[in-house]
């Protein structure tokens, strides 16, 4: 049984993640080089704005902002997966290379797939899913020792070594590709939240409803798979389905956020992070929490970047990396000592 303290302490911290994440939100909506100036906000939402004034809300501002809360919530939890059934605070999609795998396949999907504009969309997540799971299950055999089991510090290496191949890769498939079709890839990599508008928004929905729901249904077994396999055999656990079955809705996740933000990294290892010093292990109490701040950490990141250096301004995928990346070697240096 958990302590009503505790609890109370849990629904806190959501009622200000809400409020956070609300204000951002609303502070988005009014900034861009197009600008929707405060006082006016909520006319325009109640109908009563400009033609200008919903178009730059309702078919720019909005649908980016949604997007990009619901891929930084998948991105949170499917790094909390990672992290929980490897054992290796490290692990996370976009480090040990499940998004680069993504990434890869779509390029494949983009650069030579012939495209019909109706089904695109809705095909991305899955070429992502396709490609993101194909290099999940290389790094999980490579990493799994038939005696040891799954060696998380092998993991981690070499995920970071496929990552980088990956990499090297997708400018292999790029290099002989049309200019035009370049730059998208180019803006992908980098992190650019491009699938901003209402189709991509229900692409991507079900993939994170169905997903996070399952998971919040499975988090018992998630947390008996954050201990050791001892305990979790002990108690009934099949260790390895269980691990593959929640590997796959990381990797669904992990495929459905980047399908349309591009190559974001380092939100499914700081959002988890932060939500267990504040309120502990137990995923049934830190997941809600994780997923808020994956949400709030993304769509700030976002709302920082595109307005700052105007017009184009930086890739939400940079100012996370600016964050992230001392947090990484922070974590690193921490586990060495």
């Amino acid at each position: 049984m958990i302590h009503p303290a505790i609890v109370k302490k849990q629904r806190l911290i959501i009622l200000v993640l809400i409020l956070l994440i609300a204000a951002t939100a609303i502070i988005g909506m009014g900034l861009g080089t197009s600008s929707v100036s405060m006082n006016r906000l909520l006319p325009t939402i109640l109908g009563h704005g400009t033609f200008k004034e919903e178009f730059v809300l309702f078919s720019v501002r909005l649908p980016r902002i949604i997007v990009t809360l619901l891929a930084g919530m998948a991105l949170a939890v499917s790094g909390a997966i990672f992290q929980d059934i490897t054992r290796n605070d490290l692990a996370e999609p976009g480090i040990i290379g499940i998004n680069a795998g993504a990434g890869v396949a779509i390029a494949v999907f983009f650069l030579f797939f012939p495209i019909d504009v109706g089904s695109f969309v809705y095909l991305l997540p899955v070429a992502a899913f396709i490609g993101a799971l194909l290099t999940a299950g290389a790094i999980y055999v490579f990493s799994y020792d038939r005696n040891a089991g799954l060696n998380p510090v092998r993991l981690v290496l070499i995920g970071v070594g496929f990552a980088m191949a990956l990499s090297g890769t997708m400018i292999v498939i790029i290099s002989s590709a049309e200019r035009q079709k370049v730059d998208f890839i180019a803006k992908w990599l980098a992190g650019n939240v491009w699938g901003a508008d209402w189709p991509f928004i229900l692409a991507i929905l079900p993939w994170i409803v169905i997903l996070i729901s399952f998971i919040a249904f499975r988090a018992q077994q998630l947390n008996l798979l954050s201990l050791n396999d001892p305990s979790a055999v002990g108690v009934g656990l099949k260790i390895e389905r269980e691990r593959i079955t929640l590997l796959l809705a990381a990797v669904g996740l992990a495929a459905a956020a980047v399908s349309v933000t591009g190559g974001v990294a380092f939100i499914g290892l700081l959002a988890p992070h932060l939500a267990r010093s504040l309120i502990g292990p137990r995923n049934q109490l830190y997941l809600p929490i994780a997923i808020l701040l994956g949400g709030w950490l993304l769509l700030l990141a976002d709302t920082i970047g595109r307005n700052i250096a105007l017009p184009d301004g930086i890739p939400a995928g940079i100012m996370t990396a600016l964050i992230g990346a001392p947090y990484f070697i922070y974590i690193l240096l921490k586990k060495s000592s």
